[in-house]
């Protein structure tokens, strides 16, 4: 497994306003897309793509262009959603896909209870959307559900991390091509497994349920 840390001003001056408590809805929902596009730049670095020819007004020129099939862009209902805008702005012939997921507030064990993907995965490329990665275990449950369908490589994209839930999906992670990319990885889990520092709950603060 591969872990990238985006090291960025812009993305650590645009999570310093998310974490702010004052920050309003409005303004954390645009902020978390904007800093969604600045890390889905690094989690397509690896992205399939294949040669080809077009015309330009004066000549021949060789490109790239994504390569068949398209990738597959996964944001985990609901806080995900908040990410998605961001990805397919810069990847928008993807096709996305999604997973309803809720942790139990007791035993910290993810659920799923929704999920709308493409039966067959076979040799595509899954991009997972998920603002925080606290215990490890919705990601690690929905990376499991992509990989068991047929999917050839899963990158996961989240805004913020915990170490704990960080080497929890390493652990399990081990072999399989899987690619982290986060915008800060954070102190440490509370006793409630909340991300410390962190930003709270993040689909809270994208819908305005607080």
């Amino acid at each position: 497994m591969r872990v990238h840390v985006a090291d960025h001003p812009l993305v650590t001056h645009k999570l310093t306003v998310l974490r702010d408590k004052n920050t309003p809805s409005p303004t954390f929902r645009a902020l978390a897309e904007e800093l969604m596009t600045l890390l889905a730049y690094e989690a397509t670095r690896g992205v399939r793509v294949e040669a080809v020819t077009v015309e330009t007004p004066v000549a021949t020129a060789t490109g790239l262009a994504i390569s068949q099939p398209r990738p597959l862009v996964v944001p985990i209902l609901r806080a995900g959603l908040g990410m998605l805008e961001g990805m397919v702005k810069l990847i928008p012939t993807a096709e996305v896909g999604f997973l309803g997921m809720v942790r139990d507030e007791e035993t910290l064990q993810p659920t799923t209870y929704a999920e709308r993907l493409p039966e067959d995965l076979s040799n595509r490329q899954c991009f997972v959307l998920d603002p925080m990665l606290a215990t490890g275990g919705s990601l690690i449950a929905a990376i499991d559900f992509l990989l068991a369908r047929g999917a050839v490589d899963v990158t996961a994209v989240c805004l913020i991390a915990a170490p704990e839930g960080l080497a929890a999906v390493e652990k399990a992670m081990e072999g399989r091509d899987v690619t982290i990319v986060l915008g800060a990885v954070d102190e440490r889990l509370n006793e409630v497994g909340y991300i410390v520092p962190g930003l709270g709950d993040a689909g809270d603060r994208l819908y305005g349920t607080v």
